[in-house]
């Protein structure tokens, strides 16, 4: 499966997000832009779509930035990814359809559309929360230890 730059420049941009998320803070494009090391203009397109699906919510001015619209534990990977990349949930076209009903029908039910669903499933199943939890498990596995 193949998510594009843009899906994952904005899961990475949620859970950066969802950390701040009991702080009440705002976090701007830019302090972002230069956490993520990924393009502020990118950045701004990323959640635009993120902003219309109602994801996150935007504060405008020189404090202004952008909070999540809901708890991280109500924000799955799949409302995320869906809302920036669409075609990545798109089914899959049939192929030899008018050739051989047969095949395509075995195709598309046996292996697609199982595929599909799983997929789905998978990803609705991943908060917003377990990825902040599991962010913050490895931000202390790369701090170094110590011994005396």
């Amino acid at each position: 499966m193949r998510i594009s730059a843009k899906a994952r420049y904005g899961l990475a941009a949620m859970i950066s997000i969802a950390q701040k998320y009991n702080t009440g803070e705002i976090t701007t494009v830019i302090s972002l832009s230069e956490k993520l090391k990924i393009s502020k203009i990118y950045l701004e397109q990323v959640f635009s779509l993120l902003k219309r699906a109602d994801l996150v919510n935007s504060t405008k001015g020189s404090q202004g930035g952008y909070q999540l619209a809901a708890a991280p534990k109500e924000i799955t990977a799949f409302d995320i990814l869906s809302s920036i990349e669409a075609a990545l949930f798109e089914k899959t076209s049939e192929t030899i359809s008018q050739k051989n009903h047969a095949i395509e029908k075995t195709m598309q039910d046996t292996v697609f559309k199982k595929l599909d669903e799983n997929v789905e499933n998978t990803l609705k199943s991943i908060t917003l929360a377990e990825l902040v939890n599991e962010t913050e498990k490895n931000s202390s596995e790369d701090g170094y230890m110590f011994y005396l």
